[in-house]
């Protein structure tokens, strides 16, 4: 007789379904070392195989508390589209958001041996190797950030569906609505324009150094003097701050205004000052080495062979 203690502990164990855990165990007369053999032979051995394979597409989603004072961000990656629309996949990654934003964490492997915010038998490893093995894809948690404030709120905006997300935190002394849609448009323009910092503070003095040394190069290149071409520098560096610095940037909504000014505005409404303390944004698979497939050409050599 098969005990729910021991399915109970099966499952803990290889993250395997309750009935695919109590029929493993049935067949290996309860010897629970079998019975994870068995279970790896028949579905997370498979998994592991996978492992080697791509993973570029898959999602970004964010998660926000009801009072916007706590949220997270995070990317999940699988191998194609078709999967990264599954509801199961999509319902797993906003479980991960949820399981970050509620935890202290500071690495994805700390994450992985969680127990997973949905299923507390199994930790998010075993969820997530489970679902491998069912949808039958590589897939893995790539990244994530959580974002907390006292005074002021935290927006975020999801594009595409989940190809690009964005978090910004907005501090402010004074509770506002203004905060929400301000923090919405700010994040929409992250979203579009890409920059590389908030301020110019959060330039890196190497960084710099090696954007002076570009424009020197090109103005010398262009036939100026030596001098001339320093001075020259110095204009394309502000022209480099407004483009790459989140603050000084035309906002895309209205280009009469910066971001900057926007918020200059937006705190005299409220009746206090708002500013960005920090924002975040990650896009789908951005950085991994894709595979590329011309599908027209493999569906025809499927025809032809």
């Amino acid at each position: 007789m098969i005990s729910a203690k021991q399915v109970k502990e099966l499952r803990e164990t290889t993250g395997a379904g309750m009935m695919d855990c109590k029929k493993a165990l049935t067949e290996t007369n309860g010897d629970m070392e079998k019975a994870i053999e068995l279970l790896r032979e028949k579905g997370l051995a498979a998994a592991a195989k996978k492992a080697g394979r791509i993973a570029a597409e898959g999602l970004v989603k964010t998660y926000i508390s009801e009072d916007a004072k706590v949220a997270s961000m995070v990317e999940v990656n699988c191998e194609t589209d078709f999967v990264a629309a599954n509801e199961e996949f999509v319902n797993f990654v906003d479980a991960v958001a949820k399981q970050v934003a509620n935890s202290n964490l500071n690495t994805v492997e700390e994450l992985l041996e969680e127990k997973f915010v949905d299923d507390e038998t199994v930790t998010v490893r075993e969820r997530l190797t489970a679902l491998i093995a069912k949808i039958g894809e590589n897939m893995s948690i790539r990244r994530f950030v959580k974002m907390n404030i006292e005074n002021g709120a935290i927006e975020g905006y999801i594009h595409g569906g989940g190809k690009i997300g964005v978090l910004v935190e907005l501090a402010c002394e004074k509770s506002s609505p203004v905060l929400a849609g301000l923090g919405k448009d700010i994040a929409m323009q992250i979203a579009a324009v890409n920059p590389l910092f908030l301020d110019r503070t959060g330039v890196d003095t190497e960084t710099l150094e090696k954007e002076k040394e570009i424009y020197k190069v090109q103005a010398m290149n262009e036939g100026k003097p030596e001098n001339i071409a320093e001075k020259m520098v110095n204009g394309r560096i502000n022209k480099y701050y407004k483009e790459n610095c989140l603050v000084e940037q035309v906002w895309v909504k209205n280009s009469d205004y910066t971001i900057e000014k926007l918020l200059a505005e937006k705190s005299k409404e409220v009746g206090a000052t708002i500013s960005i303390n920090k924002f975040a944004r990650f896009e789908k698979g951005e950085g991994i080495e894709k595979k590329e497939e011309d599908f027209a050409e493999e569906v025809k050599k499927q025809m032809q062979g």
